[in-house]
């Protein structure tokens, strides 16, 4: 049976093959027909399942929380991709980024110097690259502050990272269940369980 059949495709679709030495950032904006929220990790292409009802709920939670308490420097995008470097370019759930770095309506990715936080969201097809994956590439891009958010029977479990500029590396900073309140990088306080309100 034709691969490309199987997935309800015409029989004469030719799936995307990368160049040699892999796909570049750039690539992203170029290719026909990708699939919403395609990420490049590593000159590769990866494609998203679709999400659950607790990722849906999870984003817009956080979108909207960040949105009432971000300082008036930084704005919050829901979305958007990073470009790490040539080879990378990672789509975060959420981030927080500066104001000034918005260049328009067709701006399709953030450098890592005008991120101030990311935050992703675990789902079961991205738990490798959510807990190591991003995490070291978003600490090895400078990226200050990441928070993954995970599913605990329905409820989001917020684990902080803050960024060790000797090491660029991330350090723990916190584990919030119900409840996520930090000073650092601002003031944040969010209802976790606001993800549901009927509880």
């Amino acid at each position: 049976m034709d691969a490309a059949r199987d997935y309800g495709l015409d029989g004469d679709y030719r799936w995307p093959r990368p160049p040699e030495g892999g796909w570049m950032a750039d690539d992203l904006d170029e290719l026909p027909n990708l699939p919403p929220h395609t990420e490049l990790i590593d000159g590769s292409l990866v494609f998203v399942s679709p999400q659950t009802r607790f990722h849906s709920r999870a984003l817009y939670l956080f979108e909207h929380a960040l949105l009432g308490q971000v300082p008036d420097e930084w704005e919050v995008n829901r979305e958007m991709t990073v470009r790490l470097d040539r080879q990378n370019r990672p789509e975060p759930d959420v981030l927080v980024s500066r104001a000034d770095a918005d260049t328009g309506h067709r701006q399709t990715w953030f450098g890592p110097e005008d991120v101030l936080i990311v935050v992703e969201v675990v789902s079961d097809d991205s738990r490798e690259r959510d807990r190591d994956v991003k995490p070291r590439k978003y600490a090895g891009a400078g990226i200050p502050h990441y928070w993954r958010v995970e599913d605990s029977e329905g409820l989001p479990v917020v684990y902080v990272y803050e960024l060790d500029p000797a090491t660029r590396s991330y350090v723990p900073t916190g584990i919030f269940h119900h409840r996520l309140k930090l000073t650092v990088p601002f003031p944040v306080d969010i209802d976790l369980t606001a993800i549901d309100r009927r509880r």
